[in-house]
């Protein structure tokens, strides 16, 4: 005889069911593409905000790439490298729009295909991208013309999974290389002039892709660009820039290459310098730092590197060495610096500001293009 179920086991049998479909639904939503960031299985997405990639995240953890940082020698401009990845992100938007496609740090070519890539060629290795020594120690030696390579990969939705659907490729070409007639001796510099330079890396260039081709999941469709990177000398004030690009669309075809119109310059201008790029940003910051050394004169020092694309300003970043510590100096000073730069620096480009001590960073502020105002964040 069937015996009658009550209310407590009515709804018993209902807390259990709601329990087993909200486990079955949770794993079946762990290999889905989604946009949380939280820290479970399988593939998903940050949030992205207008003009920016969405990235991603596997395994509750932002995919980075082995091989980021790679370089062929220790020797080179520390600020190249931010202005690199950066430059080349912004470079990868007139190619793979940021609505359609989802960034991927580089996942294809590991730590040790770049650094064999990297290295020079010898008689038993044809791999490097770098030529053979030539055992000279002079200006007639044949010097490290690829300094770093930087992969991005552009992934798009294919179900539940992400597949690839192209590349960029940073490649940075030393303008200047750093070396030693001995271990621990002096270091000496080798100028490489612009037209070896560029005509090194149009020869590197269908071998490198053949290379990238042959990373599994690559395939010989997918579209690939290569940018080409100029270097700044170890002691310059200004990153390098891009200076030209090419896409293979299918093997190692290369399509023609395009000049890429870039350049970043110091401010204030050297008395010397004659060229009439930046001589507007050069005077409004000329300006700012007088207006803000006679309101403090404790300022050891103001610079800018003014970036330029197809001879219009991009972005500026601004440096202010100061002497001084107390908070309140700081608070009065910073907010001084928000209006001064507000009357006498460009509004048409993005700007950052880095107030700081000889061994400290004191405030940074930020303003966007077309922005009214700036946002200050004091680090103390």
């Amino acid at each position: 005889m069937l015996k009658r179920i009550s209310k407590r086991g009515y709804l018993m049998i209902g807390l259990a069911v709601i329990i087993i479909l909200g486990a079955f639904f949770y794993f079946i939503n762990l290999g889905q593409v989604g946009t949380s960031t939280s820290k479970t299985k399988g593939i998903q997405l940050t949030q992205n905000s207008a003009g920016d990639y969405q990235t991603v995240i596997k395994d509750g953890h932002y995919l980075t790439s082995a091989a980021r940082g790679i370089t062929a020698t220790s020797l080179n401009n520390t600020l190249d490298t931010k202005d690199f990845e950066s430059s080349l992100l912004n470079l990868s938007k007139s190619h793979f729009k940021t609505g359609r496609y989802i960034f991927q740090e580089g996942q294809y070519l590991d730590a040790d295909t770049v650094n064999s890539l990297l290295a020079r060629q010898t008689d038993s290795d044809s791999d490097g991208l770098n030529p053979k020594d030539n055992g000279k120690t002079d200006d007639s030696r044949n010097p490290i013309y690829v300094q770093t390579l930087t992969e991005q990969d552009f992934m798009t939705k294919d179900g539940n999974n992400l597949r690839l659907a192209g590349m960029v490729v940073g490649v940075a070409m030393n303008s200047q290389d750093a070396y030693q007639k001995e271990q621990y001796g002096t270091t000496y510099y080798q100028t490489i002039s612009d037209k070896d330079r560029i005509a090194y890396g149009q020869k590197i260039a269908p071998k490198l892709i053949k290379k990238i081709r042959e990373q599994q999941g690559v395939g010989k469709n997918i579209p690939i660009v290569l940018a080409m990177y100029d270097t700044a000398p170890e002691d310059s004030l200004a990153p390098g820039s891009f200076y030209a690009e090419a896409t293979s669309k299918s093997g190692t075809d290369l399509g023609d290459w395009s000049s890429i119109n870039e350049k970043s310059i110091v401010l204030p201008k050297e008395s010397t310098d004659t060229s009439t790029l930046g001589s507007d940003e050069n005077s409004g910051f000329t300006n700012f730092k007088n207006d803000i050394t006679n309101f403090f004169p404790n300022i050891a020092g103001a610079t800018a590197v003014a970036k330029f694309t197809n001879n219009k300003l991009s972005s500026m970043n601004v440096t202010v060495t100061t002497q001084f510590y107390s908070q309140t100096e700081i608070n009065a000073f910073t907010d001084y610096i928000s209006a001064s730069a507000l009357k006498f620096l460009p509004s048409s480009a993005p700007v950052q500001i880095k107030v700081q001590t000889a061994n400290e960073i004191q405030a940074i502020l930020v303003r966007k293009s077309d922005d009214k105002s700036y946002t200050i964040t004091r680090l103390y």
